[in-house]
């Protein structure tokens, strides 16, 4: 049976207590930990009957004080709930029973709900929910946050026959962006079939928009998953199409250069690769249009870039120097990043002989590898440790034996 500290790292619990879907997180947990309807009621303070009626849905769980006897019993982390005080953003959604952002979400709702006439105040409220939602994913993770956005799509999507003219092209913008963000939540969670059609959707329903920044961005996105499966060379074809796209921003077209120097050094040539990020950075560096998915450009970010092309290449220091300039500049909200880039940071202080300095930076991350970074982070790490164990460090006993425990 698992521990109560460690039952938290579970993506079905975490996604569970996200959307307050109280019958699936009191049958998760106690799936989780091995328990009865007893135990459980024992610790939030209700009778087993009550568990079970619960549980199968036949009672809801209405009352403030029964859901945090919940909340309390069984240790939800405060950044899982809706509204919870840990997190820098809301976790808001049309489909979430009882969450109320503000008045014009409350209209939203009922337009996604009774057909009320959909207008632009009410899109203005879409745009600014899936804005929230990418910012919830960097703390949360895809895993958490797909459910969501997936049953937030739905109901938008649901909404499309019965709009006309300017309302009709700027609803058809946002499901662009939702089918992008979606793609891009399939592709974390290496699932690189429902990822394609998902950028499929948004490419479609970008072009039928004429949105070129988001058209730009789905071939990026692309070429990010040719890159993710070690095809440098697709992910270069790829990244310098979405360069070239018509009505694409300089900010957009920044990261699809940069997608294509990426690709240069996972095939092995480091003049292009750096010419083409000295390039994209050149180019983000006056850009003033940036659309609102890539909110986490800047300095910091490309340096980032700079450090993963250095790994690629196989020049450890530049790539651990790099990296670190990166990581510093990542707030604590961006745990997946963290991880990722963490775990990338430990692999160029193995490949440099820098066993001590690989371990720590490892275990600095696991936790977050763990949580919301598998597969990408994780699997990252697992190469740490083999490497560690081929140099004969004991490092890599250390490291390999602590990611057999969250496994």
């Amino acid at each position: 049976m698992e521990s109560e500290l460690d039952v938290w790292v579970h993506p079905d619990l975490r996604a569970a207590a996200a959307a307050e879907d109280w019958p699936a997180l009191l049958k998760t947990w106690r799936r989780i930990t091995g328990s009865n309807q007893s135990k459980l009621g024992a610790l939030v303070g209700l009778a087993q009957p009550d568990v079970s009626a619960i549980e199968n849905r036949r009672r809801e769980v209405t009352s403030v004080e029964v859901r945090q006897r919940i909340i309390e019993g069984l240790g939800v982390p405060a950044e899982l709930l809706l509204g919870g005080t840990q997190l820098e953003m809301p976790l808001p959604s049309l489909v979430l029973p009882g969450v109320v952002v503000d008045p014009e979400a409350t209209r939203l709702r009922q337009v996604t709900a009774t057909g009320l006439r959909l207008d632009a105040p009410s899109i203005g409220v879409m745009e600014r929910l899936l804005a929230e939602h990418r910012r919830a994913e960097d703390t949360l993770g895809s895993r958490v946050m797909n459910s969501v956005v997936a049953a937030q799509f739905e109901a938008i999507s649901g909404l499309y026959e019965t709009a006309r003219g300017p309302l009709a092209d700027r609803l058809v913008k946002v499901m662009a962006e939702y089918a992008q963000f979606l793609a891009w939540m399939a592709q974390d969670q290496d699932n690189a079939a429902v990822a394609l059609a998902w950028f499929d959707r948004s490419y479609d329903w970008a072009l039928e928009s004429g949105y070129g920044d988001m058209a730009a961005t789905t071939m990026s996105m692309k070429a990010h998953l040719a890159w993710s499966q070690g095809n440098g060379r697709r992910c270069v074809r790829l990244g310098e199409a979405a360069a070239s796209t018509a009505g694409a921003s300089e900010a957009t077209r920044a990261m699809a250069v940069q997608m294509a120097g990426r690709g240069h050094a996972l095939a092995g040539d480091g003049d292009e690769a750096y010419r083409r990020l000295d390039e994209a950075q050149m180019i983000i560096s006056n850009a003033t249009d940036a659309p609102p998915w890539l909110y986490f450009y800047g300095e910091f970010w490309f340096a980032a870039q700079r450090g993963m092309a250095d790994l690629h290449l196989k020049d450890w220091s530049s790539a651990a120097e790099h990296l670190t300039l990166g990581l510093a500049g990542f707030a604590p909200t961006y745990r997946r990043d963290r991880a990722w880039y963490g775990s990338c940071l430990a692999h160029a202080y193995a490949g440099a002989g820098e066993a001590e300095a690989a371990l720590t930076t490892a275990l600095g991350v696991i936790r977050d590898a763990s949580e919301i970074g598998r597969p990408h982070a994780w699997g990252e790490l697992h190469k740490v440790g083999a490497l560690l164990l081929r140099q004969g460090a004991h490092e890599g006993r250390v490291l390999v034996d602590m990611l057999a425990e969250l496994d």
